[in-house]
């Protein structure tokens, strides 16, 4: 499979900076239909719902801020981010939380709002993070800049 090509001006995750666009419209747009969204906060609860069902011992997590990824391919939606453990969490979870909140989760959501675990990286992750993915497109993954947040 080709290494895609970071997009000429990559996305930042949501949250990193401010935006008047209002949520859903797309901010950036690969030549490929792919579009970065502007994530709401009931996105951001939908994917972490749909990771908590995946994996019910993590029921104290949060996405971590300035690290949520959010776009659109043709009618299907896709977002990227890693946890962190909230207030609440157990000594159990915590320590889970240690390798598991060091990988970026991805996942599939359908045009009614129900969202799906697809994938996490692998350890260490990928070189070309999230274009490393099979289950990102890789037009979407050039427009996340990679997942790159550095």
């Amino acid at each position: 499979m080709p290494t895609p090509a970071p997009s000429r001006s990559p996305a930042a995750p949501t949250g990193a900076t401010a935006s008047s666009t209002p949520a859903g419209t797309a901010t950036s747009a690969p030549p490929s239909g792919c579009h970065n969204l502007t994530a709401t906060s009931t996105v951001k609860a939908a994917v972490t719902a749909a990771y908590q069902r995946s994996f019910p011992r993590f029921t104290h997590i949060r996405p971590v801020p300035q690290q949520f990824f959010y776009g659109r391919c043709g009618g299907v939606r896709y977002a990227a981010t890693r946890f962190e453990p909230t207030p609440g969490a157990t000594h159990e979870q915590l320590v889970g939380m240690q390798d598991e909140g060091s990988a970026t989760k991805y996942f599939r959501g359908t045009p009614t709002g129900v969202w799906s675990y697809l994938a996490t990286d692998g350890f260490p992750r990928a070189p070309h993070g999230c274009g490393d993915v099979p289950q990102i497109p890789e037009s979407l993954a050039a427009a996340w800049g990679n997942c790159s947040v550095g």
